[in-house]
């Protein structure tokens, strides 16, 4: 009766939150990594660890997920959502339960939490529904229609806001939305735009794009701000967005910042991909897919050295760009997540 008790306490949301209060929660990069004998875990606390710290995933069956998957994290609970399945991952013990799929079957989608609750948009090409999932009933439900149908998009949220970034828009007449319906190839690049839902008021804000253009690599939010990698014909470019909607603080002002410290005039292509995650007053930019140094190669560039699994940290305080801790050669194609402890 004691040890269940203390395990109650310890799952407690006030607990949780009196940790929160003290300061004694840290902050840290969680990665899964999807292969064919099940699922591989991997954490790295930015500034404090010098290698990443393994985990070996275990619980229910793995079917449904692949490497298209998307990771979203609530404290410390990572719940990795696929296609035909989610799972919801212990960050500090690494067991794995089998929770509620999504009720519309979506592929390289936009996933992002707000107040506590799960939201994915975008990925099918038949419906621009936006679901919302409550981890307390383990349900999912319908709360809106996206203006846009979009597919590898990007999801991330800041200040009740749900952004739904980048990718394809797709074409075609669906259920919810027949007059979204487009001729040709039904397929439309919004690759630098982001389409912005507030989840309170629940209405759509008005869309914003990437200065300059671009297409849209990797995003995550950072303190009030949503942090963009993009990429162009000859180069990349990184920026801020203001996301804060307080008086004063600038709402949808656009900053660009230092570029991360890779080879110039890169052109990133669908073999290398990297996703970024905002860790406290950092945003980490983790090379998950490819390597860099055959993209150079393919473009008739002779530059080597240039390491697959690349990890660059950016303080957004300094505006500085330092180099982290590669990840291991054994994960790949990975999903990503800040977690806390």
């Amino acid at each position: 009766m004691t040890n269940i008790r203390w395990s109650e306490l310890i799952d407690s949301d006030e607990f949780y939150k009196l940790r929160r209060q003290r300061g004694l929660l840290r902050f840290g990069v969680f990665v899964v990594s999807f292969n064919d004998y099940g699922l591989l875990g991997a954490s790295y606390e930015v500034g404090h660890d010098s290698y990443w710290r393994m985990t070996s995933l275990t619980g229910d069956a793995y079917d449904g997920l692949s490497s298209h998957a998307r990771l979203a994290a609530i404290g410390r609970w990572v719940y990795i959502i696929g296609k035909t399945a989610m799972l919801r991952c212990d960050a500090w013990t690494g067991v794995v339960m089998n929770r509620a799929k999504m009720s519309v079957l979506r592929k390289k989608f936009a996933a992002a939490v707000v107040n506590g609750k799960l939201y994915v948009a975008g990925g099918s090409t038949r419906t621009s529904a936006v679901e919302e999932y409550d981890p307390k009933r383990n349900l999912w439900r319908v709360v809106c229609h996206a203006p846009r149908m979009r597919y590898g998009c990007v999801g991330t949220a800041v200040d009740g806001v749900l952004y739904v970034i980048g990718g394809l828009r797709i074409g075609g007449v669906c259920n919810d939305a027949p007059s979204r319906a487009a001729s040709g190839s039904g397929v439309h690049v919004y690759a630098s735009s982001m389409d912005l839902y507030d989840v309170e008021a629940r209405r759509w804000l008005r869309s914003r794009s990437i200065p300059g253009g671009g297409c849209v690599v990797a995003a995550c939010s950072c303190r009030d701000s949503i942090y963009i990698l993009a990429s162009h014909a000859v180069e990349l470019s990184f920026w801020k967005f203001h996301g804060s909607r307080r008086v004063g603080f600038g709402f949808g002002e656009w900053c660009r910042l230092k570029s991360p410290p890779l080879p110039t005039q890169v052109r990133l292509d669908g073999t290398v991909r990297f996703s970024c995650v905002g860790v406290g007053e950092k945003v980490v930019l983790i090379q998950v897919m490819g390597c860099i140094d055959d993209l150079l190669r393919r473009s008739g560039r002779s530059t080597r050295g240039v390491t697959d699994a690349l990890v660059l940290v950016y303080d957004t305080r300094d505006g500085e760009w330092s180099r982290g801790v590669d990840m291991p050669d054994v994960v790949r194609r990975a999903a990503c997540a800040c977690v806390e402890w």
